[in-house]
């Protein structure tokens, strides 16, 4: 773990997450030593995101989050700290808790955000242009989000994202998740590298994406 975190540092990312909740949050011990072995290898200056995928129960999060923090360990992100259905627990969290509680990823529509934001269950509301509806949805979220004075994260696929962020005025950051960005590389001309953190939009139309179809067809399945 350690020389990923170095690999991503080095490249100029100012954020890293990490997993947590290993075994259904039946294993503490090991989630506090991994962000704490992650903290000391990234130093003060990048952030450090958890995402325990729903693991925890919601006192459970709570506490787990407050001995971490009374470790030193200093987290900023604390994604689904309980299950994204539990708007109430992520409520209590949020309310609990000193970094900032996120959900979202697995949206499919407005109305699924909409209950999210009325539970004021999160500080930054994960939209997946892939799972929510596409842009013209990822719009209309964005802009609900946007009335309540949040802001929104793109989840993972970043070049499938990167239009639409760049439209989108309270877009916090873009998930380089490295997994998607091999597909993308592979599957599409336009997909670029990042930056020092920063993906920077080429000029081509429309997503600035264009399929390469003799790559593709190799995973034709029928």
């Amino acid at each position: 773990m350690r020389d990923q975190l170095d690999g991503w540092a080095t490249a100029g990312f100012t954020a890293v997450k990490i997993k947590v909740g290993e075994d259904h949050g039946a294993r503490l011990a090991r989630d506090t030593s991994r962000v704490r072995q992650a903290r000391a290898a990234l130093g003060p200056h990048i952030d450090l995101f958890v995402d325990a995928n729903g693991a925890y129960g919601a006192q459970q999060a709570i506490n787990w989050w407050r001995n971490l923090h009374d470790s030193g360990a200093q987290v900023t992100w604390f994604e689904e700290p309980v299950s994204s259905d539990d708007l109430a627990g992520l409520a209590r969290v949020r309310d609990a808790v000193g970094a900032d509680v996120t959900a979202g990823e697995y949206g499919y529509d407005l109305t699924y955000f909409g209950r999210m934001l009325a539970a004021e269950a999160v500080d930054c509301l994960q939209v997946d242009v892939t799972r929510c509806g596409g842009i013209t949805e990822w719009l209309r979220i964005a802009a609900v989000a946007a009335s309540r004075h949040l802001d929104v994260s793109g989840h993972c696929a970043p070049h499938a994202h990167a239009a639409v962020a760049a439209a989108t005025p309270n877009l916090r950051h873009l998930e380089w998740f490295h997994d998607h960005t091999r597909i993308e590389s592979l599957l599409f001309d336009g997909a670029t590298e990042a930056v020092n953190g920063t993906l920077t939009l080429t000029d081509a139309p429309g997503n600035g994406l264009t399929l390469r179809r003799h790559r593709a067809e190799q995973f034709r399945v029928s």
